[in-house]
């Protein structure tokens, strides 16, 4: 697999990081930037916009990201994503203030994919 494969937009699924891990879904797109860095972009539940950057080795994608919250401070974090196929991505994500006890994780399918289209 290489990193142009990845380029695109996954439907995704994942709980966040908290002991009652609270479910959530939204919409992940990977595209490159000049310099073939990857350029993620988020939309979880629909509201709330997340970005962020990251590189590629050995089917192990790695985004730092971060996001305004409601109160208006800024949060930091890193996603891991083990790249199981190009159309599907499955990871666990940490974010600088967060429980550190726990990892929120997350499932990517490429929109448009049976796998995507069932769930």
């Amino acid at each position: 697999m290489t990193l142009k494969d990845l380029v695109g937009t996954y439907t995704i699924t994942g709980t966040n990081q908290s002991p009652d891990a609270a479910p959530y879904t939204g919409e992940l797109t990977l595209a490159l930037d000049k310099n073939n860095r990857v350029i993620a972009n988020w939309l979880i539940s629909g509201s709330q916009s997340q970005q962020g950057t990251g590189f590629f080795k050995n089917n192990i994608l790695v985004i730092n990201f971060n996001y305004k919250g409601d109160d208006e401070t800024i949060y930091k974090g890193v996603v891991v994503y083990q790249c199981i196929t190009k159309d599907l991505l499955e990871g666990f994500w940490s974010e600088k203030h967060g429980n550190p006890l726990y990892l929120g994780e997350e499932r990517c399918y490429r929109k448009g994919t049976l796998k995507e289209v069932l769930n």
